[in-house]
């Protein structure tokens, strides 16, 4: 079978299982098979799969068709222009979240600061953050074991040091006096995750819910993170759509911080909050 025959046969399947975008995901797959670009997959028409490929192939057509993500698959995601390996263990980083780890990069770049990373899942931020800020001094945590390696491996493959932390939330961070602590938690209230599209359900439950009103993990950084934080030092967290509200009540409960401001993804949608101490 050429990849001819392969990007065919790949398409008729996904367009029976009603998979979207199929043309690319079939592109996707056979760049990943066969450890070459989409340019070559395109202009290579001719070019001959294996036996061996042409399983493996045909074994990511069914693992789509069950609604896996294509970054399980592939095994790779793209976030910051930079690439991260994911697997069933993180969540798979979104484009939003680029807004978070942006605003960051545009108000410390140049300076000399130490940053905290909680629920760091595929180390897409606190990796990123390290990348393009020199200076800073970064700790991720996470309460996977299996996660922390996947973020490990992206520290590594991205050239980077990080000081990675196994822990549940603030419990085992040793050190203090962060100038900035950043998050993107669990934020799905529990009931709504059931109701996501069937490939989000496939990612990591521990990385999506965030309790009964999906407020939980706010709620315990803000009241935990003071005694972590640097006088005036900031509080940058990514948030669900509609959670603004949420989320400045909660700041406004609690004297001992203030709200910044909220920044708006590119559709729009609230999605940063960022919080000052003091």
């Amino acid at each position: 079978m050429n990849v001819k025959e392969a990007k065919k046969k790949g398409i008729e399947e996904l367009k029976k299982a009603n998979i979207e975008e199929p043309i690319i995901k079939i592109r996707m797959i056979l760049s990943f098979v066969l450890n070459k670009t989409k340019e070559f997959i395109m202009a290579h028409e001719e070019y001959n799969l294996n036996e061996e490929e042409e399983k493996e192939f045909f074994d990511g057509i069914e693992k789509l068709r069950n609604n896996i993500p294509i970054e399980y698959i592939t095994h790779n995601k793209e976030f910051m222009k930079l690439n991260f390996y994911v697997n069933e263990d993180v969540l798979i980083p979104r484009e939003d979240t680029e807004i978070l780890v942006e605003e960051i990069i545009d108000e410390y770049k140049n300076k000399d600061v130490k940053i905290l990373d909680l629920c760091t899942g595929s180390g897409c931020i606190g990796i990123s953050l390290k990348k393009y800020m020199a200076n800073a001094n970064v700790s991720a945590s996470d309460i996977s074991g299996n996660a922390l390696k996947v973020a490990k491996l992206n520290a590594k493959n991205n050239n980077v040091e990080i000081n990675f932390i196994l822990s549940d939330m603030f419990k085992n961070i040793k050190e203090k006096d962060f100038d900035i602590i950043v998050s993107n938690p669990p934020y799905i209230k529990t009931e709504v995750i059931k109701t996501l599209n069937k490939d989000v359900q496939n990612e990591p439950s521990l990385a999506l819910d965030g309790g009964e009103d999906g407020l939980f993990f706010y709620k315990k950084i803000i009241k935990e993170a003071y005694g972590f934080l640097k006088n005036y030092g900031m509080i940058f967290l990514e948030i669900g759509y509609d959670q603004k509200q949420n989320l400045i009540n909660i700041v406004k409960e609690d004297k001992r911080y203030k709200l910044v401001k909220v920044k708006t993804d590119l559709e729009n949608n609230d999605r940063v909050v960022i919080i000052r101490k003091g």
